[in-house]
């Protein structure tokens, strides 16, 4: 696997995969499940850009690792691959969280 260090002339290309994976993965998890109004899909849309920027790198490096495919992938793959995937799963998870909030919040009006 290439080194997603500091090298000066790959750092454009590797900020330019993180950009395009994290973009890639907000827009499949906006078309998968449609949103009800264009601020929740704009909610949703920079969520997941977010996260991509964010954890796209550990994503990554953590799915290259698990599949044993380090060796065949560059920097900017393994930036690509792991951004689209932290952007896609961002809003399932922060769903599944908000989702046992509600379930095992606390219901009392007072303390």
């Amino acid at each position: 696997m290439a080194d997603l260090g500091n090298d000066p002339g790959a750092l454009a290309g590797i900020w330019a995969a993180k950009a395009v994976g994290a973009t890639a993965g907000a827009g499949v998890s906006l078309i998968y499940l449609l949103p009800k109004s264009r601020r929740e899909a704009a909610s949703r849309f920079l969520t997941g850009l977010s996260c991509g920027m964010i954890f796209g790198g550990p994503t990554g490096i953590w799915l290259v690792e698990r599949l044993g495919i380090g060796g065949e992938l560059s920097g900017a793959e393994v930036m690509l691959t792991g951004s689209a995937a932290a952007s896609l799963c961002a809003w399932w998870v922060l769903g599944a969280l908000a989702r046992i909030a509600v379930r095992y919040g606390g219901r009392g009006g007072g303390a």
